[in-house]
């Protein structure tokens, strides 16, 4: 996959539903976590472009460190770079000031296993069971251009849902104070 933007697709569906037990910034977080390496290997030509990181193993190390850095991340980017936003306008992107530790966790390793899932449907050197096997079993169960059409439509559709409610959420607070 393109690097990380069609894997948000997911991630955005999710946070509409899940709202504030989820952390989309977390998620994105730990989706470039997981390319880093397939960069590496791109820029340098070393092969596999499609490592251990791509490993539920791999992916399990990049989850936690996503899940602790990304908190600490997203926190930081909230308090210096959203403190200009205003209230309405904070409320309708439900940005918080906190992100509690059990959620950053779900949101890392969401973002990390979903990535190797769906790298593991279209790369074949990808060998997302190692060390336990290197066999894919996961390669070609769907088709690329489906995989891709599915990110999109959950990213549209997610962000739908999720303005939706925030809008009409902000609208009954702002009718009621």
């Amino acid at each position: 996959m393109p690097f990380t933007v069609f894997h948000m697709g997911p991630g955005i569906l999710i946070k509409s539903l899940l709202r504030g037990s989820f952390s989309l910034m977390v998620f994105g977080w730990s989706q470039i976590l997981m390319d880093i390496q397939p960069l590496i290997a791109l820029m340098t030509g070393i092969r596999p472009i499609h490592g251990f990181t791509h490993t539920f193993l791999g992916a399990t190390l990049i989850a936690f460190i996503a899940a602790f850095t990304g908190k600490w991340l997203s926190e930081w980017f909230v308090s210096n770079m959203c403190h200009n936003l205003g209230r309405r306008q904070r409320a309708l992107l439900d940005i918080p000031d906190r992100i509690k530790l059990w959620v950053a966790v779900l949101s890392s390793f969401t973002g990390a296993y979903s990535h190797v899932i769906l790298d593991g449907l279209m790369h074949g050197d990808m060998e997302p069971f190692y060390p336990f096997t290197k066999y894919n079993g996961l390669l070609h169960q769907v088709s690329t251009y489906d995989i891709h059409q599915w990110c999109i439509y959950t990213g549209l559709a997610g962000g739908v849902i999720y303005f939706l409610v925030r809008y009409s959420l902000v609208r009954k607070v702002s009718d009621e104070g």
